[in-house]
């Protein structure tokens, strides 16, 4: 390996250490209160290092924004989608779950961690791109009169909702902290529910 190929590799590493440390202290500390001077204690690097790879807090937080979303999108792509749409739906909502419940941190983040970046998402961001799959897979499946006539957006929103909750729960509460013990096919059964909701023909 050649020096280039080393500094770079060096260069990618401490930029993944970056990206780990902030994603945690914005997970337990909430994003208002998380300086860049937090975060390069936390791995005990200089805030001048930090600048080095990412010009302020709000272009950290873009970059973990796309890495978590791209890793969504490539767990929700990973299989070639089958011809039917409601097992397409079910594909990507084991999908997301085991993304969701495989990265519970990078989910927190993701989705339930509050924070005010000054930043507009573009059209090619990996977060709508995951979106667009699921909006995809809900017009198939209504121009081809498998879901009832619906605005295609409310249909997605009520599937991701639901999935969200199921995992939501799964990740913030403990086993011992529930009622009852979370049913094994809790996410299973959170997508059947879903999905006969919306059939134009329920079974």
């Amino acid at each position: 390996m050649g020096i280039t190929e080393r500094r770079e590799r060096e260069r990618e590493e401490v930029r993944k250490k970056i990206l780990d440390a902030a994603r945690d202290l914005f997970m337990t500390e909430g994003y208002e209160h998380v300086t860049m001077r937090r975060i390069a204690e936390a791995i005990e690097y200089s805030p001048t290092a930090i600048y080095l790879h990412f010009e302020d807090k709000d272009d950290l937080v873009l970059a973990l924004c796309r890495e978590d979303f791209g890793q969504l999108l490539a767990a929700m792509q990973g299989q070639a989608p089958p011809p039917d749409p409601i097992e397409w739906l079910r594909q990507l909502g084991r999908a997301y779950a085991r993304f969701a419940l495989e990265n519970p941190n990078h989910y927190r983040f993701m989705f339930m961690t509050p924070m005010k970046p000054d930043h507009s998402p573009e059209p090619t961001d990996p977060g709508h791109l995951s979106y667009g799959v699921l909006r995809a897979v809900v017009t198939s499946a209504i121009e081809k009169g498998v879901f009832r006539q619906a605005d295609p957006d409310t249909v997605a929103q009520v599937l991701w909702s639901s999935i969200h909750g199921a995992v939501a729960l799964l990740i913030t509460m403990r086993p011992d902290c529930w009622p009852r013990p979370p049913a094994k096919d809790l996410v299973e059964e959170t997508l059947e529910a879903g999905i006969r909701a919306f059939r134009a023909h329920p079974a």
